[in-house]
């Protein structure tokens, strides 16, 4: 999360959606400042928030679910910067429990695509992005980034420094379409729908009918409850467990 005082904007890290290019221009170019930790959501923020920061300019991202799998599946299949590893590596608890709840396990074996797709995305798919990016000043979309971060700039009114530079990029096909196989394509209309529907996004036109089932729509309503119950409480939780244990591994590194 990057926050600047001095041009009055909070800017909220969704993985996945580009927000690492977006990160690295505010803070070398437009004063922005991390506060709280990458991915924290707008929540966290305005527990701790001033009433003048709560008036604060608010933007964020999204991306598009299915482009988002494939994005998680590269990084997970390659290890992305050492950031994914087995769930039985190491003893703790927490670790590997919050590595669970965020998708940071890589699979004890090699898997395509729709492998790894039909294990892993079984239920209607949900994003922290529904708590509160509805009533956000801006979402940038990930499919228009860079002219939708220079719209953000031209309602701060800030002069654009130059090109949104490229980071975090994962290796893997730019076109997604290409790695849903027709076996998969049912499931991820399924999967996907809901959260497709209520963004605007389409599926693609040679996939068919694309409409959201009653009892789809009832599903994803029922897991969003559950679903906001960790986004909002344990989740924050298990963040603030990770960065004491963190914080005290670094101290105790430091002693020794």
């Amino acid at each position: 999360m990057i926050i600047s005082h001095r041009h009055r904007y909070l800017f909220v890290e969704l993985p996945r959606t580009g927000s690492s290019a977006i990160r690295q221009e505010l803070i070398r170019h437009y004063g922005g400042q991390p506060i709280l930790y990458k991915h924290a959501t707008y929540e966290e923020f305005l527990r701790v928030a001033s009433d003048e920061g709560k008036r604060y300019f608010v933007f964020s991202c999204i991306r598009n679910p299915l482009d988002d799998a494939v994005s998680l599946y590269s990084k997970i299949s390659t290890n992305h910067k050492n950031k994914f590893r087995s769930q039985r590596e190491g003893s703790n608890l927490i670790d590997r429990l919050s590595r669970r709840l965020q998708g940071k396990s890589v699979p004890t074996r090699p898997m395509d695509f729709p492998q790894f797709f039909l294990r892993w995305y079984k239920f209607p798919y949900d994003q922290w992005s529904s708590l509160s990016h509805r009533n956000f000043d801006y979402v940038i979309r990930f499919e228009n980034l860079a002219a939708d971060f220079e719209e953000v700039l031209r309602r701060l009114e800030l002069p654009h420094a130059g090109p949104l530079p490229v980071a975090n990029r994962t290796a893997r096909k730019r076109d997604f379409t290409v790695y849903y196989t027709p076996r998969i394509i049912d499931r991820a209309k399924r999967v996907f729908g809901p959260y497709m529907h209520q963004w605007g996004y389409q599926f693609p036109p040679g996939w068919g009918d694309s409409k959201v089932s009653r009892i789809t729509w009832v599903e994803f309503r029922i897991l969003r409850v559950a679903r906001l119950f960790y986004w909002t409480q344990l989740r924050p939780l298990l963040h603030s467990v990770l960065r004491r244990r963190r914080s005290t591994t670094a101290r105790r590194v430091v002693a020794e």
